[in-house]
């Protein structure tokens, strides 16, 4: 496993360049009052409950909280959606009532798949939301709707997970580094 993990970090590596503007641009949003929604399902859900709750509490030190909404972690918002809408509507309804031009959306979908994120992305489009999308496995039809996509070089689903969790926590380290000038080498 971790023989697996290093292999794809390597081959990820030229990919840093992107993880670092996108991190900027998730800083920017918030600098320039804007708010992070994410969404994910499965796995991803909890990527995006992870990077929301990391920037509305804390990652390593104390500080202002950020505005970050996960979109999945609403089971009576998501509940209604489906049952209401249909399950490919549950984020995009809440991007319609949530998002405006100052926010970005962050998708986390290990296949680029899910007919949930496509309408998220493609409703967050329609508002003129900057959007980025982590995924893996060739980046299915989510990286052709997303501003910015970073395709983690894996088939396999733990491997692309782990490296999301790895970009994050660097977009973290990002955006306390340009909003509270908290120091990123350590």
């Amino acid at each position: 496993m971790l023989d697996s993990l290093i292999s794809v970090l390597q081959e990820f590596r030229s990919s840093m360049p992107l993880v670092e503007t996108t991190g900027a641009a998730l800083g920017e949003c918030l600098q320039n009052g804007g708010k992070v929604l994410a969404c994910g399902n499965g796995g991803s859900a909890s990527d995006s409950m992870h990077l929301c709750e990391e920037l509305t509490g804390r990652y390593r030190n104390n500080r202002q909280a950020l505005p970050a909404i996960s979109l999945n972690a609403d089971g009576t918002a998501l509940t209604c959606i489906a049952n209401d809408f249909g399950f490919e509507e549950v984020f995009s309804r809440q991007v319609e009532a949530l998002g405006t031009e100052k926010d970005v959306l962050v998708v986390f979908s290990t296949s680029g798949c899910s007919a949930n994120v496509i309408r998220a992305l493609e409703t967050a489009k329609e508002h003129h939301m900057l959007s980025i999308v982590l995924s893996g496995k060739g980046g299915g039809p989510a990286v052709e709707l997303a501003d910015h996509a970073i395709v983690i070089p894996s088939r396999e689903s733990a491997r692309i997970q782990e490296v999301h969790t790895f970009i994050l926590h660097t977009w973290l380290e990002i955006i306390e580094e340009q909003l509270f000038g908290i120091d990123r080498s350590h």
